[in-house]
């Protein structure tokens, strides 16, 4: 009498079998996976960036028609609102990127870490940047040249001087 957990001659032990590293579950389909999540990553970036240069148009737009309940501020400031979207966009890939990997998908985990390491750097490179906070040059004045009459002419009138 055997008995029924003792192995066989012959037969290869189960659990051995059970316990070999087994390939990539997608196989073919792991690049091509990952493909296809960059290019929708790409098209709905492309609908946010659509979207946020739709907002600042029409913030700017209120704001120089006067329908703002309140008065603008002297300075705005940044809007970071891009910023934040961008950071939203760069931690929704990471944790794509590490449902990949957990899972096997070894290509597709790792392109998409390339896409969450290449949103994360242009948001710190913003931050670093300050967003711009410099304010701009002012135009540059022109003097009038001195009225040549020395007079009430209306040469000085015409000229400021």
């Amino acid at each position: 009498m055997t008995h029924s957990g003792s192995r066989l001659p012959g037969r290869p032990d189960e659990r051995a079998v059970s316990r070999q590293p087994s390939s990539s579950p997608g196989g073919c389909a792991d690049p091509l996976m990952g493909v296809l999540l960059v290019v929708a990553e790409a098209a709905g970036g492309a609908l946010l960036v659509l979207w946020l240069a739709v907002r600042g148009l029409t913030r700017s737009r209120e704001a120089t028609e006067g329908k703002v309940s309140a008065p603008p501020p002297a300075d705005p400031g940044t809007d970071w609102t891009p910023v934040v979207v961008a950071a939203a966009l760069a931690l929704l890939v990471a944790c794509v990127a590490l449902g990949l990997l957990r899972g096997g998908w070894y290509w597709s985990g790792g392109m998409q870490v390339v896409v969450a390491l290449t949103l994360g750097v242009g948001v710190l490179s913003f931050l670093v940047e300050g967003g711009g906070q410099e304010p701009p040059d002012p135009a540059p004045t022109w003097n009038s040249p001195p009225c040549l009459s020395g007079g009430d002419s209306d040469e000085c009138a015409r000229s400021g001087g």
